[in-house]
Order: C-alpha cells, then structure tokens, then sequence
C-alpha cells in the first residue's frame, strides 16, 4: 500500500501574507497563539474546472468567521479572491479543494490575543472525494455522536473557528473506529444538527426538510442544494428537526464543501434508500459547479448582504 504524500512534504505553492511561498517553506512558529489556543478561522472550497465553487461567499464567511471571534482580517473580500484564484492558478489545478486559514501569531502568547498579528494563509491541492467512491454510491454510515454542538451562550458557533471543531474531530475519530463513516451531532437542545463536517437534509413525505441553522454553520453547499431542490419543484422546510424524525425520513444525504452530496444509507438504525431525490440534486449539483457564474455568491445571498459594502 503506498505511504500517503504527508500535508507538509510536497510540490508546489501556498499564498501566504500576500506572496506565494514554497509549500514546504510555509511555516509557523512553534509558539503560535493559534497553536495553543485555537483562535483561528478557515474555509473548505472545492476547485471545479480551475474556479473555486461559490469563492466570493466563501471569503465573505471567512471574514464574517474572524469577525465573530473578535479577529479583523488586513484583507478585503475582493483581495482574498484574488489571492486564491493567483494560488490556484500556480499550483496548475484544475480540480481539488482549497483551504483559507487566518490566525494570531507568534507575537503574545497567553490567553489573551491581543497584540498578536493575524496571518492568512491559502492553500489549494487534489483532492478527490471526502468519502470514499463506493461508500458515496451506496450512501455511508452514521453513528450517533456523543458530544453536542454548543449552545449560543457556550460559543459562537456560526463562525468557522477552530477551536469549535475539537469534538468534531473526536466524534469523527470515534466513528471510524467504530466502523463507521461519520457521527451525526444534535445540539445543545437534543435537535439534529449537522455531522462533524457537513449540514444534512431527510426527505420527509415527498419534501425535503433540513435543520435551521441554530449556533452551527450554514453551509455554501447547503444554500446551492436548496436551490437546487427548489428550482426542481421540491418543498424545501427549514425548521426543527428532531430525532424522532429520522424513523419518518426515506432519505437521507450529507452537504459540504469537501462531501459535496454524499447520500446516508444508514443513520442511528434506522436504514434508507439512495433515491429517487438524491441521485438528481447529485447531478444537478455536478452541472451546477461548471456554470460561468459558479464564483459568485449564488444562493448565499446572506454572506453577500451581511459583507458587500463591508469586506468588498
């Protein structure tokens, strides 16, 4: 079996601070606050036919993400767009995903931030699917996480931050170890919330209903899968959703930057079928991504009026 290409030993360039660096020469320091802290923010961007898909609400979160953790980027939304097309462009790329990350440095370190200077770094790679091919055809497992997405008074978890994704990252590991694909999350309240790292939709007596976003984030892929939906004629309910609502559902998928639309073929015992709704918001997804317009804000007309005149 061949060793994987380590995330720091390879070919090609990161835009870092505003140049393009070698990407082995990309480095922080030990001692950076976000290293012992978390305070940094990040995006998840998916790179289709040499575009980043939805770029411009992408860098638009990410700002709207640092401002919400009390971080103000040096840079604007238009030049953070700049910067990942430039980085894209040198790393060749016509497909992969792309990751932002702006955070405090090396300059204070403490639990305080203040006096740290904010970083931003973008780096785009290949990058296949997040699942694997044949779990993606015939849908993925979940299992039921242990830890639940906090409450607006525990943390702000609209913002990409990372420090929020530490039970992500243990309820992921737990699934995998238990044989399983991913964890669904409720939140603090008992309520479907979203897996580790992407939203979910059911589809309930011929609608499809997904869980408003309550302190957990509202997906770039979620908002286009809405679209999506509703421009096929589906009833599309955002509202509550409960537990007891997995018995109803006779589908269930995954939306995300890097899982992109990835159907559930079973969820807490209960087992679902991998059609007939799932298979064409798939295909439509996949035309989508490859329109003329796919960098725009598309549907997350929020990001756009929550940052044009802002970050523009």
């Amino acid at each position: 079996m061949a060793t994987p290409e380590s995330m720091d030993d390879r070919d090609g360039w990161i835009w870092l601070d505003g140049k393009l660096v070698p990407w082995r020469d990309a480095r922080p320091h030990v001692l950076t606050h976000a290293l012992h802290y978390g305070s940094g923010v990040f995006e998840g961007e998916r790179i289709y036919g040499g575009r980043v898909f939805r770029l411009a609400a992408h860098s638009a979160r990410l700002i709207r993400s640092a401002r919400l953790v009390d971080m103000d980027l040096p840079w604007t939304r238009a030049q953070i767009d700049a910067a990942t097309r430039e980085v894209v462009r040198a790393n060749g790329l016509q497909s992969g995903y792309v990751r932002p990350l702006a955070w405090r440095g090396s300059e204070v370190l403490g639990v305080s931030g203040l006096g740290t200077d904010i970083h931003l770094a973008i780096a785009p790679w290949a990058w296949g699917a997040y699942f694997s091919p044949e779990a993606r055809l015939r849908g993925i497992r979940l299992t039921m996480a242990t830890y639940r997405r906090p409450s607006p008074e525990s943390a702000p978890g609209e913002s990409k931050a990372t420090g929020l994704y530490i039970i992500c990252t243990l309820e992921k590991d737990r699934a995998i170890k238990a044989g399983f694909d991913d964890a669904l999350m409720l939140d603090w309240k008992g309520r479907v919330s979203e897996a580790t790292g992407a939203n979910i939709f059911l589809v309930i007596d011929g609608k499809l209903v997904t869980p408003r976003p309550d302190n957990f984030l509202d997906g770039i892929t979620r908002r286009a899968v809405m679209g999506l939906a509703q421009a096929r004629g589906l009833t599309v309910e955002e509202r509550e959703v409960w537990p007891d609502d997995l018995a109803r559902a006779s589908e269930v998928f995954l939306t995300g930057s890097a899982s992109e639309i990835t159907p559930v073929r079973e969820l807490a015992g209960q087992h679902y079928q991998v059609g007939p709704v799932t298979p064409r918001l798939i295909d439509d997804f996949a035309k989508l991504v490859l329109r003329d317009d796919c960098e725009g804000f598309g549907e997350s007309t929020h990001l756009a009026d929550v940052e044009l005149g802002k970050a523009a």
